[in-house]
């Protein structure tokens, strides 16, 4: 059952959320802050298409700032800096009760130290912790100037967090985990994940640049399992905006996989797969809670690697491993990623193996490890959101 609305004089939110996950995550949100405040509040900012929905006009575009890769990145520096200027100007005229940046910290953080230095008296809620705990860790210690709470997807984050000195984090939990039901078989389902020929998932990324980097060494290393005499149907989800980028990719593969389009028909793959090849990210998160054991892979261009062989200081890069808090999912990165060493690691979790059945036992602990309790984790966030405004209200 909603909340009832708190009786209040007129609220101003402002959000940035520049990427689809952060809109998602923003939508979410904006709809539970409606639900406590009624029509007493007013939102502004910067957001796509979820966010739209739910009422906010955007201040631009947020596709200007899709753009992945160090030289690309480059060519659109004078661009970048002008929207950041423009969206923290915006926030400091607007004058709102609370800035709430989503996601996009290379973004967003420049937004809220920029507001920070115009107006200190706008507290700043930062949705999404910025990766603090894999590298650049002394991000955290400056937060503490700029950034009033910080509300982290992952269970291990807060105390990074106290560790690092950063702000106060408060665990809110992930929208995945408000997905289960379509992520998880049925009985029908579930034995079709154990009816030969296994079917297996191959996820090169949701980005052009991510597609680049992974489509011919996928496309080899399937091509070597086959070869090996491992038998196996295909499925490759992905979205309408990179289906024809897929679909140019394919055509160098030695097999043809089944290209799905769409959220609900990547869910359904999910839920009768055996196994997947998967680009390291947020999907390897998906993965586990799918309880779909999962060979993990990364390449990125020579610049780029370099600066993050440099940085990370974390055992594994891939969440799943992260929130379970062992390496159970094999990772080949950059080098390491090559088709016999994918196509080795598939061979074993299609088959009845010791690293098979090592991903599945710690598969099922995962519920306990994300438990947010009875609250989803947009209501978590709202509720720490408008505490912070009335902190600030208090101390003004």
């Amino acid at each position: 059952m909603a909340a009832r609305p708190i009786a209040t004089v007129g609220r101003k939110i402002f959000l940035v959320a520049t990427e689809e996950s952060g809109d998602r995550l923003g939508a979410s949100l904006m709809k539970v802050l409606r639900q406590r405040l009624g029509d007493a509040v007013h939102f502004e900012g910067v957001g796509g298409r979820a966010m739209a929905r739910e009422g906010l006009e955007s201040r631009f575009p947020i596709e200007e700032l899709s753009i992945i890769g160090l030289a690309a990145v480059v060519k659109q520096l004078p661009k970048i800096w002008r929207l950041i200027r423009e969206t923290a100007a915006a926030v400091t005229e607007a004058a709102p009760d609370v800035l709430v940046i989503i996601d996009s910290p290379d973004f967003t953080h420049r937004v809220a130290r920029r507001v920070r230095a115009s107006d200190p008296r706008i507290p700043i809620v930062d949705y999404v912790s910025p990766s603090v705990w894999a590298w650049r860790p002394g991000r955290a210690r400056a937060m503490v100037s700029y950034v009033d709470h910080v509300l982290a997807l992952l269970p291990f984050e807060p105390e990074a967090y106290r560790r690092l000195r950063g702000p106060p984090c408060s665990y809110v939990g992930h929208p995945l985990t408000e997905q289960l039901a379509s992520l998880r078989p049925g009985a029908d389902e579930a034995k079709r994940r154990d009816t030969p020929p296994p079917l297996l998932l191959v996820l090169p990324g949701s980005r052009r640049g991510e597609i680049r980097h992974h489509m011919a060494v996928f496309g080899q290393a399937l091509g070597r399992l086959r070869d090996a005499g491992t038998a196996f149907e295909l499925i490759l989800p992905t979205m309408p905006h990179l289906e024809a980028t897929i679909a140019e990719a394919l055509e160098q593969w030695p097999l043809q996989p089944k290209i799905v389009v769409g959220e609900q028909d990547k869910r359904a793959a999910f839920r009768i797969a055996r196994a997947a090849l998967a680009k390291s990210g947020t999907v390897t998160l998906e993965l586990a809670l799918a309880g779909v054991p999962m060979v993990a892979a990364y390449r990125t261009g020579a610049a780029e690697a370099w600066i993050l062989r440099r940085a990370i200081k974390v055992s594994s890069v891939i969440l799943a491993n992260l929130v379970i808090g062992e390496n159970v999912v094999p990772e080949f990165l950059q080098e390491d990623c090559t088709p016999e060493k994918l196509a080795h690691a598939l061979r074993e979790v299609l088959g009845d193996s010791v690293s098979r059945r090592k991903q599945v036992e710690a598969f099922a602990k995962i519920d306990r490890i994300m438990s947010t309790g009875k609250q989803p984790p947009s209501v978590r966030a709202a509720d720490i959101v408008l505490a912070t405004m009335q902190k600030a209200r208090r101390s003004g």
